[in-house]
């Protein structure tokens, strides 16, 4: 990549050189006066302009791997300058020959030249992919940990770097997607309006998200951030306006896209909320439960039942199921939730949280942040340095396998986000893979549920 920005810096001064004169476009009264005398077509032009800034995104992509200061670093250094010096020398190129504004990048270049730049060019592209592509396994993980989207298949590359990983579902999602894309729309030039509307949308939505961070997160006045706010969406509200025009040239793709992936996420995520409740009514409060053990204790058998839950409080679904058709309890049982902190990582500290009950019942909540995995066998381990040994040789997982019947009787959700919702859960990643969990120390215990 040094090479690459090198060779574009390179190219520009060359031309600069030649026409020195279009330096004067670092003033902003040209832009505005530009505006002035055209009018509507100035505003139709933005559109185009602002594909000079599409890419950047690709800088902060991969941010979760190397973190604020080395991206901000590279740009003030390297990548601003390089893609300003290149863009004054394409400016130079079109005033010196306008007939060659067709290919202004390439014809920077000496005609020797041609071949190998569009290979270093290919290169680049190939480069600059991954930080896409890596940033796009992060946004899932994290997506799936904040309960988003079902779990799917994430595999650790790095022993060093917890942040490096792998989503073979996404990895083949994207490959499909870029495929069908370049063959549908033919050309680069076909493409530009997908794109732009693609990346100012993204900007328009991340100043608003900026808004709330910086006034929840980061304590600022509501209006301090209001008006810092609202003078970036001015700039970026004007391009999204300008690339809004390019709808039918296709930019519908990347709305009709987004759109996909939100009713997905918003229907799985209400999805849960539903069978939370759906659960919580049927839920027997934890201290009874005990009670009645107590009172009738059941047989107990050597060993350690480990029953997943959702959240702490009441009585598990699938205890209760065990329990009424097996009439048997393991000597230790834990009551083990996995929860997902709303910051990127959790320490090592702060990892567990352990309760002994009565009746040889604990409670374990195991917290994770964002950007990890969650390691179930790990946590358990862990768990006696708490007073509560667990082997996992002697231990049996005891999982809900939920069977959703939509329904119109009950009120949840439309029929078809019903639909949606049960098509998901049938294929995300099962519970054992995804904590981790020996498959052959797993019992699963079915409950049909109507949403």
């Amino acid at each position: 990549m040094l090479l690459w920005f090198a060779t574009l810096a390179l190219l520009g001064i060359i031309w600069i050189i030649r026409a020195p004169k279009v330096l004067a476009a670092i003033n902003p009264a040209l832009g505005v006066d530009f505006f002035i005398h055209n009018g509507w077509r100035g505003f139709v032009v933005l559109g185009a302009v602002f594909l000079v800034v599409t890419g950047g995104e690709a800088l902060y992509a991969d941010m979760g791997h190397f973190g604020r200061f080395p991206i901000r670093l590279a740009w003030f250094t390297l990548v601003l300058p390089a893609l300003l010096l290149n863009y004054f020398g394409q400016a130079a190129l079109i005033l010196l020959n306008p007939e060659q504004s067709h290919q202004p990048f390439f014809n920077l270049a000496p005609g020797w030249a041609l071949y190998p730049l569009v290979l270093l060019a290919t290169l680049a592209t190939v480069i600059a992919s991954q930080a896409v592509i890596s940033g796009a396994f992060s946004l899932t993980r994290q997506a799936v940990q904040l309960g988003q989207c079902p779990h799917v298949h994430i595999i650790q590359t790095s022993q060093e770097e917890i942040g490096q990983i792998y989503i073979p579902s996404v990895n083949w999602l994207l490959m499909i997607v870029t495929i069908s894309l370049v063959l549908g729309f033919g050309s680069s030039s076909r493409l530009a309006g997908a794109y732009g509307v693609a990346v100012t949308t993204t900007m328009v939505i991340t100043v608003m998200l900026a808004f709330y961070v910086a006034i929840g997160k980061w304590q600022w006045h509501p209006v301090t951030a209001g008006l810092i706010t609202l003078l970036f969406l001015t700039v970026d509200l004007a391009f999204f306006g300008a690339n809004m025009l390019k709808i039918e040239a296709g930019g519908w793709f990347p709305l009709a896209a987004g759109g996909i992936v939100f009713t997905m996420m918003a229907t799985w995520r209400r999805g849960r909320e539903i069978l939370a409740q759906r659960f919580e009514k049927a839920r027997e409060p934890l201290d009874l439960f005990l009670l009645r053990i107590a009172a009738h204790p059941p047989l107990r058998v050597p060993g350690t039942a480990v029953f997943m839950v959702k959240r702490i409080p009441g009585t598990p679904p699938q205890l209760l199921h065990h329990l009424a058709h097996n009439h048997v309890l393991h000597e230790q049982v834990v009551l083990l939730s996995v929860v997902t902190r709303e910051v990127p990582r959790v320490t090592a500290e702060n990892r567990l949280e352990v309760i002994r009950l009565e009746q040889g019942f604990s409670q374990v909540t195991v917290n994770y942040g964002f950007m990890q995995s969650p390691h179930v066998p790990v946590a358990l381990r862990e768990c006696e340095s708490f007073g509560l040994k667990v082997n996992l040789d002697t231990t049996t997982f005891y999982l809900a396998r939920e069977t959703l019947i939509p329904s119109l009787k009950r009120r949840g959700m439309m029929l078809w986000r019903e639909k949606l919702f049960s098509f998901m859960t049938r294929n995300a990643l099962p519970a054992t893979d995804f904590f981790r969990i020996p498959p052959e120390r797993v019992v699963e215990l079915g409950i049909r549920i109507e949403i």
